[in-house]
Order: structure tokens, then sequence, then C-alpha cells
């Protein structure tokens, strides 16, 4: 909660000095057309993140069983805990810093530092820092995850549309299917067979380019250019 509460001090602090202006610029307000865009975002990568997953059981012939040892109060503070590390992120990366770049130096530019630092950042993160093919396909997989999302909030005005995204990925993958640092969580893989090196990059590539490329996809020709330039399709 500190995290977000600081993320949010200083991105209004960024926003009134550099246009004069507060963190309802970051697109909270209409609350029903933000909370229907949020949503879309939280369902579109939700079903993604099953898809990939399910994809994973069926190459490896595993299965997925129900934890019963999880409890609702689990499940709802780990979606708290993947709630507040989200809008964290969103608030450094698609926040009062992506806003300000906006008006300086336009969308196009924004957007693509937006993602260059996004993929950096998950270097760090995934721990994959001196493993260079793991490096590449860890920036180009995030780096274009933060490409479309950066590109979602150009294009509406608002960081809901990337928060729901994100958000939405990230429940499913970390609390739902037990893949995050949180550990076993509600489904929990029993059995299955080692995967082969093909079956293992597909499987690799499936969540970390195709479903950004997807989003990307989705973001070009599904989201409605209302927001700062019409630079994007």
């Amino acid at each position: 909660m500190i995290g977000i509460l600081v993320a949010a001090a200083i991105s209004w602090l960024l926003l009134y000095f550099f246009e004069k202006d507060n963190i309802l610029a970051l697109g909270f307000l209409p609350i029903a057309k933000r909370l229907k865009q949020f949503l879309i975002g939280f369902m579109l990568s939700a079903f993604l993140c099953v898809l990939v997953q399910f994809l994973e059981s069926y190459l490896k012939s595993s299965e997925w069983i129900m934890n019963e040892d999880i409890s609702p109060l689990h499940i709802l503070e780990a979606f708290w805990w993947d709630f507040k590390s989200v809008l964290t992120e969103e608030l450094i990366f698609r926040g009062a810093l992506l806003y300000i770049l906006f008006k300086k130096i336009g969308t196009r530019k924004s957007v693509l530092i937006s993602a260059i630092a996004f993929g950096i950042y998950h270097w760090f993160s995934y721990g994959v820092l001196g493993n260079v093919l793991a490096m590449v396909l860890v920036f180009l997989g995030t780096g274009l995850m933060g490409f479309a999302w950066a590109l979602a909030f150009s294009k509406t005005n608002s960081i809901m549309l990337a928060f729901g995204l994100h958000l939405g990925w990230n429940f499913v993958h970390n609390t739902i299917f037990s893949k995050g640092p949180l550990g076993e969580m509600l489904l929990i893989s029993k059995g299955g067979n080692e995967l082969s090196d093909w079956a293992s990059l597909l499987n690799f590539t499936s969540g970390l380019i195709i479903v950004p490329i997807i989003m990307l996809l989705f973001v070009c020709f599904g989201v409605k250019n209302e927001g700062f330039t019409k630079q994007f399709p």
C-alpha cells in the first residue's frame, strides 16, 4: 500500500509541476466509461491467460486440480496483492511520466520510450540479466506488452484500459494458476511430462510473444482513438 501512495503522490507532484494538473489527468473519470474499459481489458487478458495455461497443460499432458487448502480470504488477499503491484507499475510506466511525455514529445516517441523502459525493467524482475537469449525474449515480449498498454493510454486518454489488461493477466497467472511469487493458490498443476524442445518453445512463446501481439492488435484495431492525437490506427 505504501508503494501505491508514494507513486500516487509523486505522480500528482509531477503532473502539477509540469502541467499544472492533478491525478485525474490520468483518466479515472467518467467512472462508468473508465470502469467499462477496465473490465474489457481485464476479461480479454484473463481469457488469453487461461488459453495459455491450458495449452501448457495439453502439451505436458498434465491437469489442473483445485487447491483444497485455499480459502476465499486467501484469494481476496492474493487479488489485493496483484492489484497493488499492477497499479504501482501502471503509475510508474503508464502514469504521470507517460502523460507528460505525450504532452512534450508526442505519442509515437512516448509510447516507444515507455515500451523500452518496461522491457528493460523485466530483465530485473524476471532475473534474466546476463542470459542474452532470455534477455532478448523477455525484452521483446514485455516490450510489446508495454507498447500495447502505452498505446491504449494514448488512444483512450486514460490509464484504465491498460490497468485492466495488466491486472487481468497477472491475477489469472499468479492467483488462479499459481504461476507467480505467491506460491500454490487456486489451481495446481498435477502430473504431466517434460516438454520436448519444440513444445517448450511453443509454450514459452505463446505467453511471451503471441499474447502481446494479440493485445497490440486489439488496441490498434479494436479501440477507438479518442486520445491525445490521431497518429495511430
